[in-house]
């Protein structure tokens, strides 16, 4: 028996009942309900649906405050616990729990050793011990226990099956939860369980991915294929909160399954505004996005965007079905243990680090009042593309993840070496430098922006290593026409150990230079080594206001054949010959970019410059505040103790003998770039490394072309 729902509130249905008289079994299978207000009141309401429709005869409610008169039938026994419910001799044949987290565990427990049925409301316990114990007594007593993830009664989640194993959208890349709600001060109020991750020591685990959004979580799983503890290989956790409580209300939680899936959840209470929630899988060529609490489901390819709703089974239904027939249960306690190892990494994780007030905005009053996190929406949404968390991401209200080292000028940090361990495969992780900073904190460069998530700071790359893609994202091949997602990516990781050189007591005090040296093996997607790369970052103070950064590498095959090295451009594709030397800004406001050119005339802009061939290349403008869908600002991400921002003048020093073009982007998105392959590959031969190499001064204020030649010209005297 199906009913058809509309929604209302996170995975809670306003059914449209098909049921009628016909469809009653012979004997009216008993219900006790527990709880009666608050979620109860939901219950009440489809009780008194499939009892009219003659599927059911509630029998009794068990609640400190019972019902106002009149809402029960004269019938229905009352009672003000579940243990005096259960003596009394009203023999339910199923309980229904919609009472606080903590109690979920012992009542379910009660109602097996009664020889009950049982449907718990989510989340069904609060500790993986308690998942364990309650399914252990299901087990001794034959009873079943069904869990009120609704969303799992959606006749979607076939559909959306169906479609993934047709191919419509290709090979699947990830899943992501999204969830932005809005809650007050007012709501953490409503109970003594609100908001606490336990009480007077015991266990609750309330939370916006355990309780609130748990829907978003579950759903998610689900359609990840992680449904019992098995099918989950590790569970990571990022929990915030902004609201005065125990509990996280803005957090990212990424499981990875045993099947190899990754989904990333991105939830918040401190929203602007409400949104629907959602889980999407991303495809190599679309996307499937299931709008939960309204079973509606977009599905994005190029051939357009097509929509549909679904149907839903209730699941109290589905629970009688079950006693009757033996159909499965849609949620049952084991297909919920891919859950509970979410929420047992969420009651083992520390405590939620509160966001402070600079990062926060209140709006409405009294118990109304709700906070806002700053640039929230983009940052959740960034952080599902990117699948990483809001600490890999470097915002600054997050726990401050430590670089692999730092490039020191005079005790001061001006930029921040990252191994990129964590990167997700799809963009090629590989070392970079992020952040990278002015002598007065300006952030210049960029990580992971929403607008190209394999973007890495400062550092190389290359889109085409013999087939092998060490950029990131997608591949332009030439048969194509067009970028692909192809299973091609490759990554970049250290043998061995480095070389590092501080210049003795304290690097740049006194002129002195830093160093780091190391090398670096270039590794297929199946992990065997394509290139072996030696690699020299040099750093020194350059005068007033800025410093000088240099990088020098060296490619050669890792066996005795020779290797090509490609781009989009050396594939086809016109003015796309991006790879090799590669820094990625921030968003920049009143930027300029321009390059000495032929009788003292500057080329000045983006289509003078891009695809030259000059000694230097410059940009500047303000850098930051911007909006967190980049990072270089307080909310987007450049880790704690960031500027806000400031002018900034970036000058890239070609190599004397250079022949190599600059890339450069400045509308779509801020990049410089100078290009190894700009329309032809170049082969590595064994014996006879690619060697390139590029300075880049860093420097507070706004640059002349003078001030520019005067700094190269001094600067190269000293060197």
């Amino acid at each position: 028996m199906t009913q058809q729902s509309a929604f209302t509130a996170e995975g809670t249905a306003e059914p449209r009942s098909t049921a009628g008289p016909d469809d009653a079994p012979a004997a009216r299978p008993r219900i006790a309900l527990v709880g009666v207000h608050g979620f109860g009141e939901r219950h009440l309401a489809n009780l008194a649906r499939l009892e009219a429709a003659g599927a059911v005869e509630l029998v009794a409610v068990a609640d400190p405050h019972p019902p106002q008169d009149g809402r029960l039938g004269s019938s229905v026994a009352v009672f003000t616990v579940l243990d005096e419910l259960l003596v009394s001799g009203t023999a339910p044949d199923v309980v229904i729990l919609a009472t606080p987290i903590q109690t979920h565990a012992p009542m379910a427990l009660a109602a097996l050793a009664a020889g009950c049925d049982v449907y718990v409301e989510k989340p069904p316990v609060a500790s993986l011990a308690q998942f364990q114990e309650v399914a252990a007594a299901a087990e001794a007593s034959g009873n079943l226990v069904q869990v009120g993830f609704q969303s799992l009664g959606s006749l979607a989640l076939p559909a959306i099956r169906e479609a993934i194993a047709s191919g419509e959208i290709g090979d699947v890349l990830g899943l992501s939860a999204q969830g932005m709600w809005v809650r007050s001060k007012g709501y953490f109020k409503r109970s003594r369980w609100a908001g606490k991750r336990s009480l007077d020591g015991t266990d609750v685990v309330d939370g916006v991915a355990t309780n609130a959004l748990a829907h978003a979580v579950a759903t998610g799983l689900h359609m990840a294929g992680a449904h019992t503890i098995a099918d989950v290989a590790s569970v990571e956790t990022d929990l915030y909160r902004a609201h005065n409580t125990q509990s996280d209300d803005t957090s990212v939680i990424r499981v990875r399954t045993a099947a190899g899936q990754t989904l990333l959840c991105g939830l918040t209470l401190c929203a602007p505004e409400q949104r629907k929630p959602s889980v999407t899988v991303h495809g190599t060529l679309g996307e499937i996005t299931f709008f939960y609490t309204e079973d509606e489901v977009v599905t994005t390819t190029a051939a357009g965007e097509r929509h549909e709703t679904f149907g839903r089974t209730d699941l109290l239904e589905n629970l009688l079905a079950a006693r009757a027939t033996g159909v499965p249960l849609l949620c049952g306690l084991a297909d919920t243990g891919g859950f509970t190892s979410v929420l047992e990494a969420i009651r083992t994780a520390p405590d939620p680090q509160e966001i402070s007030a600079e990062h926060l905005s209140w709006e409405g009053e009294g118990d109304d009042a709700h906070p806002v996190v700053n640039g929230i929406p983009e940052l959740i949404e960034r952080a599902a593309k990117a699948q990483a968390t809001f600490a890999e991401l470097g915002v600054q209200w997050a726990r401050q993840l430590p670089p692999a080292r730092t490039f020191d000028l005079a005790g001061q940090a001006v930029a921040e070496y990252q191994d990129g361990s964590h990167i997700r495969a799809v963009s090629s992780p590989r070392p970079y430098l992020h952040p990278v900073r002015t002598l007065a904190g300006t952030v210049v460069t960029d990580h992971q922006p929403l607008d190209h998530v394999w973007h890495l700071g400062v550092g190389v790359a290359l889109q085409d290593v013999d087939g092998v893609n060490f950029w990131g994202g997608r591949t332009y091949t030439r048969a194509a026409g067009e970028y692909v997602w192809r299973p091609d990516h490759g990554s970049i990781v250290r043998t061995g150990e480095p070389f590092e050189n501080d210049g003795g007591s304290g690097v740049g005090g006194s002129g002195h230079a830093g160093e780091l040296a190391e090398t670096l093996s270039w590794n297929g997607p199946g992990g065997a080594p394509v290139l072996t790369e030696e690699r020299r970052w040099t750093w020194a103070p350059a005068g007033p206001g800025a410093w000088r950064l240099t990088l020098g590498f060296a490619l050669s095959p890792a066996g005795d054949r020779p290797v090509s090295l490609g781009s989009p451009g050396s594939n086809g594709r016109d003015q796309g010959g991006y790879g090799g030397f590669f820094w990625r800004l921030p968003e920049c406001s009143g930027a300029t970019v321009w390059a000495p050119g032929s009788a003292g005339t500057p080329l000045t802009g983006e289509a003078a410059v891009h695809g030259s061939v000059t000694p230097w290349l410059a940009w500047s403008g303000n850098f930051g505040p911007v909006t967190p869908g980049g990072s270089g600002t307080p909310d987007g991400g450049t880790g704690a103790g960031a500027a806000a921002g400031g002018a900034a003048t970036l000058v890239f020093v070609a190599a004397e003998d250079a022949t190599d073009p600059w890339f450069v982007r400045v509308d779509g998105y801020p990049g410089v770039g100078q290009s190894l392959a700009w329309d032809a590959p170049v082969i590595a031969e064994p014996g006879t490394p690619v060697r390139r190499s590029i300075t880049v001064f860093i420097a507070d204020g706004f640059l002349s072309t003078q001030d520019i030649e005067t700094l190269i010209k001094t600067q190269g005297d000293q060197s």
